[in-house]
């Protein structure tokens, strides 16, 4: 009868065991798994913002090649993709300076208060292609801290 009791005893020990080693467990793989949710956040929104600096890119080359430069010059671009200011989104601001013979962009004149640099070289060569760099800037609200903002920046030179 005491080897019953004792075995009784002994098997009540061994579940609580295994049960704490069981709950050990599941916390580790619930933890483990709410940072890969916030990794695969994190590395999404970043790879997003990625791929809208280079169509904004895209964008300002299109904008620049169809604009009549004849009166003025495409100097800005900027956009709003969902709701930047609660987090849900993303803010673009595209920058565009010309490089190129004087004649090409003398209408574009001086710096308009924007921050955006009109660069211009005295170029004697009338073949040297006008040329411009575009500076996009992807604004977004990280994650996990929501007052802090992440910012992707693609630079790009392009002949047009």
């Amino acid at each position: 009868m005491k080897t019953d009791t004792m075995r009784n005893g002994f098997s009540m020990i061994t579940a609580i065991f295994v049960i704490v080693i069981m709950a050990t467990v599941g916390a580790f793989v619930m933890n483990l798994s709410g940072k890969i949710v916030k990794t695969t956040t994190a590395q999404f929104q970043h790879e997003q913002a990625i791929l809208y600096a280079k169509s904004y890119t895209e964008f300002a080359v299109m904008a620049v090649t169809a604009h009549d430069r004849s009166a003025d010059c495409v100097e800005t671009i900027t956009g709003n993709i969902g709701t930047p200011s609660n987090g849900n989104g993303y803010s673009i601001r595209t920058h565009i300076a010309y490089i190129g013979p004087i004649a090409e962009i003398e209408k574009c004149g001086n710096p308009s208060g924007t921050g955006v640099r009109q660069l211009s070289t005295t170029v004697t060569d009338t073949a040297t292609p006008l040329t411009i760099i575009i500076d996009a800037y992807v604004d977004y609200k990280d994650p996990d801290n929501t007052t802090l903002w992440r910012t992707v920046h693609r630079r790009t030179v392009q002949k047009i």
